[in-house]
Protein backbone atom coordinates (compact mmCIF):
# COMPACT_ATOMS: atom_id res chain seq x y z
CA UNK A 1 0.00 0.00 0.00
CA UNK A 2 1.41 3.28 -0.63
CA UNK A 3 0.39 5.09 2.32
CA UNK A 4 1.39 2.07 4.71
CA UNK A 5 3.81 -0.32 6.12
CA UNK A 6 2.22 -3.50 6.97
CA UNK A 7 4.26 -6.27 8.30
CA UNK A 8 3.26 -9.55 9.94
CA UNK A 9 5.77 -11.02 12.30
CA UNK A 10 5.80 -14.66 12.64
CA UNK A 11 4.16 -14.94 15.91
CA UNK A 12 1.10 -13.33 14.35
CA UNK A 13 1.70 -9.82 15.50
CA UNK A 14 0.65 -7.14 12.25
CA UNK A 15 2.15 -3.65 12.17
CA UNK A 16 0.31 -1.46 10.57
CA UNK A 17 2.44 2.66 10.47
CA UNK A 18 1.60 5.23 8.66
CA UNK A 19 4.37 6.24 6.78
CA UNK A 20 3.59 10.09 5.82
CA UNK A 21 6.05 11.16 8.36
CA UNK A 22 6.51 14.58 6.09
CA UNK A 23 2.71 15.56 7.03
CA UNK A 24 2.94 14.47 9.87
CA UNK A 25 0.93 11.11 9.05
CA UNK A 26 -1.82 13.23 8.61
CA UNK A 27 -4.37 10.86 6.14
CA UNK A 28 -6.64 12.11 3.05
CA UNK A 29 -9.31 9.52 1.16
CA UNK A 30 -6.42 7.68 -0.10
CA UNK A 31 -5.23 6.98 3.49
CA UNK A 32 -8.09 6.44 5.07
CA UNK A 33 -9.18 3.85 2.03
CA UNK A 34 -5.68 1.99 3.15
CA UNK A 35 -6.41 1.67 6.15
CA UNK A 36 -9.79 0.43 5.91
CA UNK A 37 -8.81 -2.35 3.39
CA UNK A 38 -5.85 -3.19 5.94
CA UNK A 39 -8.14 -3.48 9.12
CA UNK A 40 -10.55 -5.52 6.95
CA UNK A 41 -8.17 -7.93 5.50
CA UNK A 42 -6.04 -7.99 8.82
CA UNK A 43 -9.35 -9.14 10.87
CA UNK A 44 -10.23 -11.69 8.69
CA UNK A 45 -6.51 -13.32 8.28
CA UNK A 46 -6.26 -16.61 10.48
CA UNK A 47 -2.36 -16.02 11.15
CA UNK A 48 -2.78 -12.67 12.60
CA UNK A 49 -3.44 -12.56 16.17
CA UNK A 50 -3.14 -8.71 16.63
CA UNK A 51 -2.46 -5.45 15.23
CA UNK A 52 -0.52 -3.10 16.15
CA UNK A 53 -1.28 0.41 14.93
CA UNK A 54 1.36 3.42 14.76
CA UNK A 55 2.83 5.73 13.04
CA UNK A 56 6.42 7.07 11.06
CA UNK A 57 8.52 9.86 12.31
CA UNK A 58 7.82 12.42 15.29
CA UNK A 59 3.70 12.46 15.49
CA UNK A 60 1.23 9.27 15.53
CA UNK A 61 -1.45 11.43 13.42
CA UNK A 62 -2.46 14.92 12.97
CA UNK A 63 -5.58 14.21 11.43
CA UNK A 64 -6.63 15.09 8.36
CA UNK A 65 -3.99 16.90 5.49
CA UNK A 66 -4.80 19.81 5.07
CA UNK A 67 -4.64 19.41 1.10
CA UNK A 68 -8.06 16.56 1.72
CA UNK A 69 -9.25 19.86 4.03
CA UNK A 70 -9.01 22.09 0.73
CA UNK A 71 -11.14 19.74 -1.43
CA UNK A 72 -13.58 19.48 0.98
CA UNK A 73 -13.98 23.17 1.12
CA UNK A 74 -15.10 23.03 -2.34
CA UNK A 75 -17.21 19.75 -2.13
CA UNK A 76 -21.23 19.73 -1.97
CA UNK A 77 -23.48 18.53 0.55
CA UNK A 78 -23.61 15.33 -0.77
CA UNK A 79 -20.10 14.91 -1.97
CA UNK A 80 -19.28 15.77 1.53
CA UNK A 81 -21.70 13.15 3.24
CA UNK A 82 -19.95 10.98 0.95
CA UNK A 83 -16.53 11.63 2.13
CA UNK A 84 -17.19 11.71 5.68
CA UNK A 85 -18.48 8.33 5.68
CA UNK A 86 -14.95 7.33 3.92
CA UNK A 87 -13.56 8.01 7.26
CA UNK A 88 -16.52 6.58 9.27
CA UNK A 89 -16.57 3.71 7.36
CA UNK A 90 -12.42 3.34 8.27
CA UNK A 91 -12.98 3.79 12.09
CA UNK A 92 -15.90 1.13 12.10
CA UNK A 93 -13.68 -1.00 10.62
CA UNK A 94 -10.95 -0.27 13.15
CA UNK A 95 -13.39 -0.89 16.37
CA UNK A 96 -15.31 -3.76 15.03
CA UNK A 97 -11.74 -5.41 13.87
CA UNK A 98 -12.24 -9.12 15.28
CA UNK A 99 -8.51 -9.12 16.51
CA UNK A 100 -6.92 -7.30 19.63
CA UNK A 101 -5.63 -3.59 18.38
CA UNK A 102 -3.28 -1.80 20.20
CA UNK A 103 -2.42 2.01 19.31
CA UNK A 104 1.41 2.72 20.17
CA UNK A 105 1.65 6.60 20.27
CA UNK A 106 4.86 7.73 20.12
CA UNK A 107 4.11 11.49 19.55
CA UNK A 108 1.69 13.86 19.13
CA UNK A 109 -2.21 12.83 18.07
CA UNK A 110 -4.58 15.26 17.27
CA UNK A 111 -8.23 15.67 15.74
CA UNK A 112 -9.00 12.44 13.87
CA UNK A 113 -5.39 11.05 15.22
CA UNK A 114 -7.34 10.91 18.30
CA UNK A 115 -10.20 9.03 16.81
CA UNK A 116 -7.75 6.87 15.88
CA UNK A 117 -6.38 6.09 19.34
CA UNK A 118 -10.10 5.97 20.84
CA UNK A 119 -11.08 3.54 18.55
CA UNK A 120 -8.15 1.01 18.99
CA UNK A 121 -9.19 -1.78 22.02
CA UNK A 122 -5.64 -1.05 23.63
CA UNK A 123 -3.67 2.82 23.59
CA UNK A 124 0.14 2.95 25.02
CA UNK A 125 1.81 5.83 24.93
CA UNK A 126 5.12 8.23 25.11
CA UNK A 127 4.62 10.18 28.13
CA UNK A 128 5.78 12.88 26.06
CA UNK A 129 2.81 12.45 23.79
CA UNK A 130 0.37 15.26 22.97
CA UNK A 131 -3.37 14.72 21.92
CA UNK A 132 -6.14 17.64 21.16
CA UNK A 133 -9.46 18.21 19.24
CA UNK A 134 -8.81 20.70 17.52
CA UNK A 135 -11.80 20.95 15.06
CA UNK A 136 -13.95 23.52 16.95
CA UNK A 137 -10.84 25.93 15.88
CA UNK A 138 -11.23 25.62 12.52
CA UNK A 139 -15.18 26.18 12.74
CA UNK A 140 -15.78 22.11 12.25
CA UNK A 141 -16.78 19.61 14.92
CA UNK A 142 -15.40 16.10 15.86
CA UNK A 143 -18.62 14.36 14.61
CA UNK A 144 -17.50 11.07 12.90
CA UNK A 145 -14.92 10.28 15.54
CA UNK A 146 -16.92 11.39 18.58
CA UNK A 147 -18.58 8.06 18.93
CA UNK A 148 -15.52 6.14 19.93
CA UNK A 149 -13.78 9.21 21.23
CA UNK A 150 -17.14 9.74 24.08
CA UNK A 151 -16.62 5.72 24.81
CA UNK A 152 -13.13 6.19 25.36
CA UNK A 153 -13.24 9.34 27.99
CA UNK A 154 -16.82 10.18 28.49
CA UNK A 155 -19.39 13.07 28.00
CA UNK A 156 -18.36 15.47 30.12
CA UNK A 157 -14.18 15.29 29.26
CA UNK A 158 -15.57 16.05 26.04
CA UNK A 159 -17.95 18.70 27.06
CA UNK A 160 -14.53 20.18 27.61
CA UNK A 161 -12.07 19.09 25.21
CA UNK A 162 -14.67 19.34 21.68
CA UNK A 163 -15.18 22.38 23.27
CA UNK A 164 -11.69 24.28 23.88
CA UNK A 165 -9.78 22.59 21.40
CA UNK A 166 -6.63 22.64 24.07
CA UNK A 167 -3.61 20.03 24.05
CA UNK A 168 -3.69 18.08 26.67
CA UNK A 169 -0.76 15.33 28.11
CA UNK A 170 -0.08 12.03 28.41
CA UNK A 171 -0.70 12.14 31.79
CA UNK A 172 -3.93 13.90 31.41
CA UNK A 173 -5.13 10.99 28.42
CA UNK A 174 -4.07 8.61 31.08
CA UNK A 175 -6.38 9.95 33.79
CA UNK A 176 -9.29 10.28 31.23
CA UNK A 177 -9.43 6.37 29.72
CA UNK A 178 -7.98 7.63 26.59
CA UNK A 179 -4.69 5.95 27.01
CA UNK A 180 -4.08 2.27 29.32
CA UNK A 181 -0.54 3.39 29.78
CA UNK A 182 2.09 5.91 29.23
CA UNK A 183 6.14 5.35 29.72
CA UNK A 184 9.40 6.98 28.72
CA UNK A 185 9.49 7.57 24.99
CA UNK A 186 12.48 4.86 24.98
CA UNK A 187 10.55 2.14 26.82
CA UNK A 188 7.67 2.37 24.33
CA UNK A 189 8.51 -0.80 22.32
CA UNK A 190 9.43 -2.24 25.57
CA UNK A 191 5.76 -1.49 26.99
CA UNK A 192 4.83 -2.90 23.25
CA UNK A 193 6.47 -6.33 23.80
CA UNK A 194 4.74 -7.04 27.50
CA UNK A 195 1.54 -5.93 26.08
CA UNK A 196 1.50 -8.32 23.20
CA UNK A 197 2.93 -11.13 25.47
CA UNK A 198 0.25 -11.05 27.38
CA UNK A 199 -2.48 -10.65 24.37
CA UNK A 200 -0.70 -14.15 22.83
CA UNK A 201 -1.34 -15.68 26.01
CA UNK A 202 -5.16 -15.91 25.46
CA UNK A 203 -7.28 -17.61 23.20
CA UNK A 204 -7.68 -15.99 19.75
CA UNK A 205 -11.47 -17.24 19.36
CA UNK A 206 -12.21 -16.00 23.01
CA UNK A 207 -10.61 -12.72 22.01
CA UNK A 208 -13.15 -12.33 19.51
CA UNK A 209 -15.67 -13.03 21.56
CA UNK A 210 -15.07 -11.24 24.27
CA UNK A 211 -14.92 -7.69 21.64
CA UNK A 212 -18.03 -8.70 21.13
CA UNK A 213 -19.54 -8.97 24.08
CA UNK A 214 -18.25 -5.60 25.44
CA UNK A 215 -20.08 -4.27 22.33
CA UNK A 216 -23.42 -6.03 23.69
CA UNK A 217 -23.27 -5.66 26.92
CA UNK A 218 -21.50 -2.01 27.13
CA UNK A 219 -24.25 1.18 27.57
CA UNK A 220 -27.37 -1.14 28.10
CA UNK A 221 -29.55 -1.47 31.00
CA UNK A 222 -29.36 -4.78 32.61
CA UNK A 223 -32.40 -6.38 30.86
CA UNK A 224 -34.09 -10.17 31.40
CA UNK A 225 -32.20 -9.97 27.46
CA UNK A 226 -28.97 -8.55 28.59
CA UNK A 227 -28.78 -11.57 31.33
CA UNK A 228 -29.86 -13.69 29.03
CA UNK A 229 -27.61 -13.07 26.53
CA UNK A 230 -24.46 -13.19 28.66
CA UNK A 231 -25.53 -17.06 29.81
CA UNK A 232 -26.01 -17.87 26.41
CA UNK A 233 -22.20 -16.41 24.73
CA UNK A 234 -20.46 -18.16 27.60
CA UNK A 235 -22.36 -21.37 27.32
CA UNK A 236 -21.19 -21.20 23.28
CA UNK A 237 -17.91 -20.35 24.44
CA UNK A 238 -17.66 -23.49 27.02
CA UNK A 239 -18.66 -26.08 24.30
CA UNK A 240 -16.19 -24.68 21.93
CA UNK A 241 -12.77 -26.31 20.65
CA UNK A 242 -11.33 -23.23 22.16
CA UNK A 243 -13.10 -23.59 25.73
CA UNK A 244 -12.62 -26.93 25.98
CA UNK A 245 -9.09 -26.77 24.95
CA UNK A 246 -8.28 -23.86 26.89
CA UNK A 247 -10.30 -25.33 29.97
CA UNK A 248 -8.70 -28.85 29.67
CA UNK A 249 -4.72 -27.67 29.29
CA UNK A 250 -5.11 -25.76 32.76
CA UNK A 251 -6.51 -29.09 34.30
CA UNK A 252 -3.86 -30.80 32.93
CA UNK A 253 -1.25 -28.23 33.78
CA UNK A 254 -0.29 -27.59 29.82
CA UNK A 255 -0.07 -24.89 27.74
CA UNK A 256 -3.14 -24.67 25.43
CA UNK A 257 -2.50 -25.44 21.72
CA UNK A 258 -2.78 -21.83 20.87
CA UNK A 259 0.73 -21.26 22.84
CA UNK A 260 2.23 -23.70 20.95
Amino acid sequence: MKHLLIDVAPSGVAAVTMNRGDVHNAFNEEVIAELTEAFRSLGVNPEVRAILLRGAGKSFSAGADLGWMKKMAGYSHQENVEDAMGLATMLRTLDECPKPTVAVVQGPAYGGGVGLVSACDIAVAADSASFALTEVRLGLIPAVISPYVIAAIGERACRRYFLTGERFSAAEALRLGLLHQTVKADELDACVEVMVHNLLQCGPDSQTAAKELIRAVARRPLSDAVVRDTAERIARQRASGEGREGVGAFLDKRDPAWRS
